[in-house]
């Protein structure tokens, strides 16, 4: 029974880890997706991020020397990785937005502008110092190990469970809840939904249609690449590779369609899907190949949206106007 225990544990553990730059990429989405913008892109941010967080942190260490801060690297690979998916998704934004360009279209160069971006950066990097771009030991610690105490950390069972990751699990947990508060009981939030359902009502009702679409998904693209910097600066290692990040960000995009646009579901969802992306290292069964078990999360996600779409049910849809350009003039 303790190893079946132990062993639960772990695999919950490595599923939260490995579901939290989901958490990220998909809480993003969903306030992008929310003013009806459908932002295609993450996968582009996300890369963004990643290199650019890493960088932030690498080069803080770099001119620091002895004297670098964890918590100061972790607040600038935060900020550098939320301002590379913020430039992404503005540069989305004007052409989706002001010049009404098609969305769909928009989203996927985005992926593959965002992606080459984070790769040139990375690679340039590397060959700028002639090694692996990595930061110290030291400041690792900061980035996984866990911010609370040992004692809670070692509390039986609830200790690893609660208090066992590391900040950024905390941290995307809080954001998705503000955001579903902000969603459902503020009135920017309200005024946002209305936004993503009816863009003419909205802009009737004297809100300023421009605006929030334009925050939404420049605010939205950069919480998506900052799943980007903690997919680097954890499971990564704190070390760039730039195959690392391959298939986040389009996970991010359907754990936003699994989780039915709602903020609090993408943290238990993120940590489902985190355990299918890892479940052919846990659970090996010579008869299925490993190909299967990485794209369960993608079926599974195509059978939610097959049972939602037969139950037709309006809370379980997505915003009414989105990937729909708004044109005021045929309001």
């Amino acid at each position: 029974m303790n190893g079946f225990v132990t062993a639960l544990l772990a695999l919950i553990t490595a599923a939260v880890l490995q579901g939290t730059p989901l958490l990220f990429g998909t809480v993003g989405e969903i306030l992008s997706e929310k003013s009806s913008n459908l932002n295609l892109g993450v996968e582009g941010m996300m890369y963004m991020g990643g290199a650019f967080g890493l960088g932030g942190a690498f080069y803080y260490e770099k001119l620091a020397g002895g004297a670098a801060s964890g918590p100061a690297a972790i607040l600038i690979a935060l900020v550098f990785a939320f301002l590379a998916g913020c430039l992404g998704a503005l540069l989305y934004s004007f052409i989706t937005i002001t010049l009404r360009a098609n969305q769909n279209v928009t989203g996927l160069a985005l992926a593959i502008f965002g992606t080459g971006v984070g790769q040139f950066v990375g690679e340039y990097m590397r060959v700028q110092e002639g090694s692996f771009i990595a930061i110290s030991n030291g400041l690792k610690i900061y980035f996984q190990n866990s911010p609370f105490p040992a004692a809670l950390q070692n509390i039986p069972i609830i200790g690893p469970l609660l208090f066992g990751y590391n900040i950024f699990v905390y941290l995307g947990v809080v954001i998705a809840v503000c955001m579903a508060v902000f969603l459902g009981k503020t009135r920017p939030g309200l005024h946002l939904r209305a936004v993503g359902e009816s863009p003419a009502t909205a802009d009737a009702a004297g809100i300023n249609v421009t605006r929030y679409k334009y925050l939404a998904t420049v605010i939205g693209g950069g919480i998506s690449a900052i799943g980007g910097m903690v997919y680097i600066m954890t499971i990564a290692g704190c070390v760039w590779n730039h195959e690392g990040l391959s298939g986040e960000g389009w996970l991010s995009v359907a754990l936003v369609i699994f989780c039915l646009w709602r903020p609090v579901a993408s943290i238990w969802g993120s940590i489902l899907f985190g355990a299918l992306m890892i479940l052919y290292v846990r659970l090996q069964l010579p008869f299925i190949p490993d190909q299967i078990y990485k794209i369960l999360p993608y079926i599974v996600t195509v059978i939610v949206l097959i049972f939602t779409s037969m139950r037709n049910s309006k809370d379980k849809q997505p915003p009414a106007a989105l990937g729909s350009a708004y044109f005021r003039e045929d309001r």
